[in-house]
């Protein structure tokens, strides 16, 4: 039976915007405030999904949450017609109401953990959306990942979905940024690999002292039991907190994995030698390729900067590995000769592919953010909602929707704008009619 990883991009929002509200994101904190342009960057995410289509990868997209949050607001006490609240939020407190703005649900890699029908007990796709409790911008969005989740896995005989874990920072997940797989093959049983930055209830083991560790290991195993993963398939890793402390913020910013290469940076792990070998000895007797990228080489601040490891490694059709990285990686004079020398050595991957996605990049993410990888069979992925797969037709779609609906920029002072409101839920309510994926969000619900 074919196997397929299944790569579901996030749809930019219509109200895309910069507003540097994550700590501990360099990225973000940089263009804070900058005038964004949600029509280019919809159109950037959707362009690098269409691309890796044409490579004849498996693709799909996901719906954007919607933002203004205006439930989010009222439950905070502000009151009145949605245009009152808009007004009356930005003027009294404009942290709050930039928050209830967010753009920050494009980034699918932290909509949730996924875990394949080939690891699980039940033999269905296992989701848990991420409660994102230490951002209260990103805690806002949950419930509506799960409604979309639901809408595009729908078919209960292949998939499962969780409720996310409790609201709480001792429960913290991040998602599939800070999760990957390892497998010979996307069909075996494979180790799924869950990185933590801290142990919630015990302040006695390492941890960040600058930036906050996000992912809990208490998060990680509750996730694991969840999906119902063997212990012999499963490996915990800390994420080094010195290198949380540089500004790498998730997993997925100095490390990546596909099938039998992991990715990573020298600086990645706490105790990475006796990670590693826990990961091999499960893994079994086929050999993982570590590629480690040392310091020397590339510093974090470069890593970081350009977002290296926060690139997709996808395997071809013919077998081969690519990675997907963004123009900035190109730019960067270290990075560049990095990959160029790495498309030569005894690995798989064997080529880059370059795409601008400057206006994820300008928000804190990379192509990696911007997708959800889902591994499923044939006989799964006919159980998807067909609408929700990129082809030429749903494209073109897709595309004059964006063209339809979406602003060229947008500014802070936009946001208030009681009329940015109506245009984003007139073209969110056309786009869960182009997807079929139901009524997800609140204004739709009544």
């Amino acid at each position: 039976m074919k196997q397929f990883e299944v790569n579901f991009d996030g749809l930019v929002g219509p109200t895309h915007n910069y507003a540097g509200l994550s700590f501990g994101n360099v990225a973000s904190l940089n263009n804070a405030n900058a005038v964004s342009s949600p029509k280019q960057a919809a159109k950037q995410g959707l362009a690098k999904a269409k691309a890796l289509s044409d490579m004849g990868m498996k693709q799909g997209v996901l719906a954007p949450q919607e933002r203004p949050d205006i439930n989010a607001l009222r439950r905070l006490g502000f009151s009145g017609t949605d245009a009152r609240v808009l007004e009356s939020a930005a003027k009294q407190s404009r942290e709050i109401f930039l928050a209830c703005c967010s753009a920050s649900s494009m980034w699918t890699a932290n909509a949730a953990t996924v875990s394949p029908s080939a690891d699980t007990a039940d033999g269905r796709v296992h989701f848990t959306p991420a409660n994102l409790t230490n951002k209260f911008h990103r805690s806002l969005e949950p419930q509506v990942t799960g409604n979309i989740l639901r809408g595009t896995f729908a078919n209960e005989t292949y998939f499962a979905h969780h409720q996310h874990l409790p609201d709480n920072d001792h429960f913290g997940d991040e998602g599939a940024a800070n999760h990957t797989r390892l497998c010979n093959d996307y069909n075996e049983a494979g180790v799924e690999l869950f990185v933590y930055g801290r142990h919630a209830f015990d302040p006695s083991k390492p941890a960040p002292t600058k930036y906050p560790a996000r992912q809990t290991l208490e998060a990680c195993q509750a996730v694991a039991r969840l999906h119902g993963l063997r212990d012999e398939g499963v490996v915990y890793m800390q994420q080094n907190p010195d290198v949380i402390d540089q500004g790498v913020f998730h997993n997925d910013v100095i490390a990546v994995g596909n099938q039998n290469v992991l990715f990573f940076h020298e600086q990645a792990f706490h105790e990475k030698e006796k990670g590693f070998a826990e990961l091999q000895r499960k893994f079994g007797d086929k050999p993982l390729h570590f590629i480690e990228v040392p310091t020397a080489k590339v510093s974090v601040q470069d890593a970081v900067k350009t977002y290296l490891f926060n690139t997709q490694i996808i395997t071809l059709p013919n077998g081969e590995m690519t990675i997907i990285a963004p123009t900035d990686c190109a730019e960067n004079e270290s990075v560049k000769a990095y990959l160029d020398n790495l498309v030569t050595l005894d690995t798989p991957i064997k080529s880059v592919n370059y795409f601008d996605v400057k206006q994820s990049m300008r928000n804190g993410g990379g192509p990696a953010c911007l997708r959800l990888r889902v591994a499923m069979s044939e006989e799964e992925l006919n159980g998807v909602n067909q609408s929700t797969l990129i082809n030429d037709a749903q494209f073109a779609r897709l595309n004059a929707w964006i063209d339809k609906h979406y602003r060229d920029e947008l500014s802070e002072d936009d946001l208030r704008d009681p009329q940015l409101l109506i245009e984003s839920r007139t073209a969110l309510d056309e786009l869960t009619q182009i997807l079929q994926i139901g009524s997800v969000y609140p204004f739709q619900q009544g």
